[in-house]
């Protein structure tokens, strides 16, 4: 629903996603009039799309010191303490949520993704069921996890429910801030109107991803390949940066590998089959009974160079693609070359397209068959044959395949360490070969805040009025935790909605 605009609100929302849903909320709960913007038609963001697991922590100071090893030194332990502490509020903050259309919540144990100080504090909450909706129903566009639509169904509901105080505005992206005397107090929307924030504004907006420009200027890599949400093209950034903002955690993306589509209307990347996480143990040992991974990755001079199953594969596989070769001034791995034979190509479904676009869909085929009639898998009857596709020498690939064979019949990759029961020996012609890319699920970089939220500048120095939350702006500085970006949705947002209200003095007080 998009409602008529007025001239001035307490608190401004940009983005209508999980963190400015939940921004909107805390807002409106210490007493503000609340205008929530969203630049698409629908909203959702690319929250909706996700798989609804909030990361929940059972003891703050065990979850701090996760966080300090996976943000290696790049974010202020004061952030981080109070992401730590939000962590452990968080599943009664989303059964109170909840009652508005008596959501079922579950919660359940899950360590970090990786074995490092704290990780068994961790786990899940999310929503499991709503009586009487069926996600497909009211999003039909959102074709991934139910839990994802669901858990927006239940911030959907109580913004709805709080009509009287926030008002929805859709298909309204902004242009910029605009500031008085150092305080940002307001926006001008993309048509020219200017609309006054009494109190602040909150920039909830997400991250990068369907942005070339700003990924070429901050990520060393090479071309990725978006295969998130188009909407999400830096907006906030910018405007964050023309009120004086400082960036931080800019060149992390979260992503794996996968592929561009021959077909050069599909605006998306298309990511690799997603098989399940695995956490190495303390001495550095791979899990077991994992699934068959049925591809080994090349590069372009037909060399293995990667662990394809890494532990959180999601989060990491792309970064071994972007290394840059100077000698020959170029990136060998970018594209990397995924090889498969026929026993591998009939598996499963070898690629996992985007489900988040109302104007985008694409079925990828049960047995990759129709992948191999496009002309994205190309076929070779021997291993003299799929050298020649990738333009490397014959005894390299030959060689290389040869020995990874010999490493799945022992039962041990010592090249890269993959797991032992992931090994799928490269056996049965024809073969096939597939150019893979980086690939964005979604980036951290962003507008730096301090732990209330609060935008800064390169001094450190709070921009008055001007809040982030979500993934404009992550506090996520060196690896990624699963479900974390969806707690710093509900945690920063909450912090910055409450703030935002209050004009960062803990009452109710309004500037002139």
């Amino acid at each position: 629903m998009t409602d008529a605009i007025a001239q001035s609100y307490d608190v401004i929302v940009v983005g209508y996603g999980y963190a400015g849903a939940v921004a909107a909320l805390a807002a409106a709960d210490a007493g503000a009039e609340v205008l929530l913007l969203e630049k698409a038609s629908s909203p959702g963001g690319i929250s909706i799309c996700s798989a609804g697991g909030l990361r929940i922590a059972s003891d703050a100071k065990l979850a701090f010191a996760y966080l300090q090893s996976t943000c290696g030194g790049k974010t202020p332990d004061s952030v981080l303490r109070a992401f730590a502490e939000g962590m452990t509020s968080l599943a009664d903050r989303l059964h109170n949520l909840a009652r508005i259309n008596g959501a079922a919540v579950e919660e359940r144990s899950s360590p970090g993704n990786y074995p490092l100080p704290g990780a068994e504090t961790f786990g899940f909450a999310y929503v499991e069921a709503i009586p009487g909706f069926d996600p497909g129903d009211s999003y039909p566009h959102v074709r991934g996890a139910p839990q994802g639509a669901m858990l927006f169904k239940v911030l959907e509901d109580n913004v709805a429910a709080k009509a009287q105080q926030i008002t929805v505005s859709l298909g309204s992206p902004v242009g910029r801030l605009t500031r008085s005397k150092g305080t940002v107090d307001g926006v001008v929307l993309a048509d020219g109107q200017a609309v006054h924030a009494r109190c602040g504004v909150v920039l909830a907006c997400g991250g990068f991803e369907g942005s070339p420009e700003l990924q070429s200027q901050y990520w060393p890599g090479g071309p990725a390949l978006n295969a998130a949400y188009k909407h999400n093209t830096g907006d906030g950034i910018r405007m964050a940066q023309a009120a004086g903002a400082a960036l931080w955690h800019m060149w992390h993306y979260h992503g794996s590998y996968g592929y561009r589509l021959p077909d050069p209307a599909y605006p998306y990347g298309v990511r690799v089959k997603r098989l399940p996480d695995w956490q190495p143990g303390p001495d550095g040992s791979t899990a077991e009974d994992l699934p068959l991974m049925a591809w080994i990755l090349l590069d372009q001079d037909g060399r293995r160079f990667m662990n394809e199953y890494e532990p959180y594969v999601q989060d990491t596989g792309a970064r071994p693609l972007a290394a840059f070769d100077p000698g020959r001034q170029g990136f060998p791995r970018n594209p990397a070359y995924l090889i498969t034979d026929n026993a591998g190509r009939s598996l499963y479904p070898l690629g996992k397209p985007t489900r988040n676009d109302p104007e985008v869909q694409y079925d990828w085929s049960p047995d990759n068959l129709d992948e191999v009639v496009s002309g994205l898998f190309r076929p070779a009857r021997d291993i003299a044959s799929l050298a020649a596709l990738i333009g490397a020498e014959r005894q390299q690939v030959e060689g290389g395949i040869a020995r990874w064979n010999a490493a799945c019949d022992a039962g041990s990759d010592r090249d890269f360490g993959r797991p032992s029961s992931s090994l799928h020996a490269l056996i049965e012609p024809p073969f096939y070969v597939a150019e893979v890319h980086p690939i964005v699920s979604n980036t951290q970089g962003g507008p730096e805040h301090d732990a209330q939220q609060r935008v800064v500048d390169p001094f450190g120095q709070p921009i008055t009025g001007l809040y982030a939350a979500g993934e404009c702006g992550s506090l996520f500085g060196h690896l990624y935790m699963s479900g974390g970006n969806l707690a710093e949705c509900f945690i920063g947002g909450e912090i910055a909605g409450r703030n935002a209200a209050t004009c960062g003095q803990g009452e109710n007080r309004k500037w002139a």
